[in-house]
């Protein structure tokens, strides 16, 4: 391999610039691609007694990354966060493949560990809908309750994470019945926009005493609102209403998918509507469904 200098940062930020610029991914991803490349080169380093140079980026072997996966879970890192480490360094990989003289097939065909994937709690239908409700009702200054009841609504209605919920500007109000949607790792997605959460906003629009430019949810001083506040709001009603720790603001989305799927919605459509890149991630909703009926059995099935 060759390149314009010996140091192979140059190379980890070339390729990061093409996945940025190119794909579209997020400045969050991006940084973490940095992070787990520029660890996994700096083991081959110490592992093989050699400089950080280009010819040891293009001499990885199979046996090298094995190496480096059995320090990583002597350290104690979780066989997930592994599979996310080692899935950075195949990015990596694959694009140098493509880009100069170096075969990754071998790299590539590493399996990643094996981990239990814990399924979504999801909120009953009718606990969402009470929970959406209480939220309107707090006292506090009207606006307030507003703006966490159209957030709720935008959760559980259109299948929003709270930070793409939190990114919306007042140039989106009023609402459309369809919203473009730039979600985790730069993915698009259009997203149907219910009457109820059109008309939520609406209200807390109307009742903002802050100026209409900017994030469209902001805070008692009129900044953006603050994650954080989002699942305070929804604990302290939570707890209220007698639900478990597992009623998040994210839980909001896990029951937008599973009632949409109870209802008998496809689960294509429901991957592009949550904007996941795969649809195993998306069928995780099924084993939800299953377990949930298998709750309703026992509970209802007579004993011999």
């Amino acid at each position: 391999m060759t390149g314009s200098g010996e140091d192979p940062a140059w190379l980890v930020s070339r390729w990061l610039s093409d996945k940025s610029v190119l794909e579209g991914v997020s400045d969050n991803t991006v940084a973490a691609y940095r992070r787990d490349v520029t660890a996994f080169l700096q083991f081959q380093s110490t592992h093989t007694g050699r400089r950080p140079d280009l010819e040891l980026v293009g001499s990885v072997s199979r046996s090298d990354v094995r190496a480096w996966m059995t320090q990583e879970r002597r350290q104690g890192l979780s066989p997930r966060s592994l599979a996310r480490k080692l899935s950075s360094v195949k990015e990596f990989y694959r694009w140098l493949g493509r880009h100069h003289e170096f075969d990754p097939a071998e790299l590539l065909m590493i399996p990643a560990p094996r981990f239990s994937r814990s399924l979504p709690r999801p909120i009953g239908e009718e606990p969402a809908r009470e929970l959406i409700r209480r939220l309107g009702n707090q006292p506090e200054p009207g606006w307030i309750p507003a703006r966490n009841q159209a957030i709720a609504c935008l959760l559980y209605g259109c299948g929003l994470r709270v930070s793409e919920a939190l990114d919306l500007t007042w140039q989106d109000q009023p609402l459309a019945r369809q919203l473009h949607i730039r979600g985790k790792g730069g993915k698009d997605r259009i997203v149907p926009v219910i009457s109820a959460a059109r008309r939520a906003v609406q209200l807390y629009a109307d009742l903002c005493p802050h100026p209409a430019s900017g994030p469209l949810f902001v805070g008692k001083r009129g900044g953006k609102l603050n994650p954080r506040l989002v699942r305070k709001f929804m604990e302290d009603v939570r707890v209220g209403l007698g639900l478990p720790p597992t009623a998040t603001p994210h839980a909001l989305r896990h029951s937008f998918a599973t009632h949409l799927l109870r209802a008998g919605g496809d689960l294509r459509v429901i991957q592009e509507l949550l904007g996941h890149s795969s649809l195993s991630t998306t069928q995780v909703y099924t084993e939800v469904e299953k377990g949930q009926l298998m709750e309703v059995y026992r509970s209802a099935h007579p004993r011999a």
